[in-house]
């Protein structure tokens, strides 16, 4: 016991492993109630957002203008009884929803809304983020099987698919960002936006709209978001893979898909949009740069209800669509894409010195 306590207080700093695992708790728990809290208000706001194109009121009972429904479905979904099938595997059955829902907040730990806040500034941010979302795949895959329903298993399949499709062209466009900025980790690669004294011409939207553009569209499928929400495609699978559960698994399950929707907006944010940096040269707005965190959650909200338009207004695609999107057009585009930017670089020191002038 002695040992043990000489252990905890003697690492990996000079007050020891509880003076550090206390407050990263703390922060740790912090940051996932505030995601939490963010998802409640999206939700609803996404479900006005597909009400107003369809020019119906949507959720307007409880509270004041109905602000308060989504609390209303968690406590619903909260204190309705888990039903599950009988010839379902009962610990994968449970083991997936969990899965899915962590691996949806812990992808956050590297997202850094402003300077210096940040759960984990590690140097590998990226790659860190591209694991996550790689591992993210097996909580539907394992919850389609594991219900042993032809609905839930066609869904899971549809979905394994489509996600590991769209995360290719994902890696090719994340490629073309790096070798601009020279580096893996997200706060460099928001702070190289900010060269030359700011605002947006910097941004790296500007140099890369057309991996913009598929970035933003595999993000869609990659998060199994309307037009491309084939997995749950309820003329087809009724409800997809996550058909058979209900009550708080099936709100994991729920949560775990929008928190990764969000993360692909705060992606969007940092990888093309300068992050927490204004739009405008430094100077311009100094109270607002006094907040960095506004500009970040703005962009974030701003890709969010282009999301939540995208669901309301574009008709669903067929799967052989999808599929031919993502490997006949979004993959050669993003790996020709890579060879132009990489070859320009190499061609033209100026250029590359231009894109990195910011380590200076």
């Amino acid at each position: 016991m002695e040992q043990i306590w000489t252990f905890l207080t003697s690492r990996p700093t000079d007050q020891g492993w509880l003076w550090w695992l206390v407050p990263t708790t703390l922060q740790a728990l912090a940051l996932i109630v505030a995601l939490l809290l963010a998802q409640a208000f999206l939700m609803y706001f996404d479900r006005k957002v597909w009400a107003a194109v369809q020019m119906r009121k949507g959720p307007n009972v409880v509270g004041p203008f109905g602000i308060l429904q989504s609390f209303a479905d968690l406590f619903k979904f909260v204190f309705k009884e888990i039903v599950m099938p009988a010839s379902a595997n009962k610990a994968l059955f449970l083991l997936a929803p969990i899965i899915t829902f962590v691996l949806a907040l812990v992808g956050w730990a590297v997202i850094p809304v402003g300077p210096g806040m940040v759960g984990a500034d590690i140097n590998v941010g990226i790659l860190y983020l591209f694991a996550i979302s790689s591992l993210g795949v097996y909580g539907i895959i394992i919850g389609g099987w594991a219900s042993n329903s032809k609905y839930s298993f066609l869904g899971s399949l549809r979905s394994a698919a489509q996600m590991v499709s769209y995360e290719v062209s994902i890696g090719f466009v994340i490629i073309t960002v790096l070798l601009l900025v020279g580096s893996l980790n997200l706060s460099d690669i928001v702070n190289s936006q900010a060269r030359a004294g700011g605002g947006f011409w910097n941004w790296n939207f500007i140099p890369l709209f057309p991996m913009f553009v598929v970035f933003f569209i595999s993000a869609l499928a990659e998060t199994n978001r309307p037009p491309f929400d084939l997995p749950e495609a309820e003329s087809e699978l009724v409800a997809g893979y996550q058909v058979e559960y209900s009550s708080t698994l099936f709100l994991m399950f729920m949560i775990g898909e929008l928190a990764n929707i969000v993360l692909m907006c705060a992606m969007l944010t940092l990888l093309f949009f300068g992050g927490w940096h204004s739009p405008l040269p430094a100077g311009w707005v100094p109270f607002l740069e006094q907040i960095p965190v506004f500009w970040f959650m703005l962009k974030t909200f701003f890709f969010f209800f282009m999301f939540a338009m995208v669901k309301a207004i574009v008709p669903r695609y067929r799967y052989d669509q999808l599929m031919r999107i993502g490997w006949k057009i979004f993959l050669p585009l993003s790996l020709v894409w890579v060879v132009l930017v990489s070859g320009l670089l190499l061609a033209f020191p100026d250029v590359a010195a231009y894109f990195q002038s910011w380590r200076s």
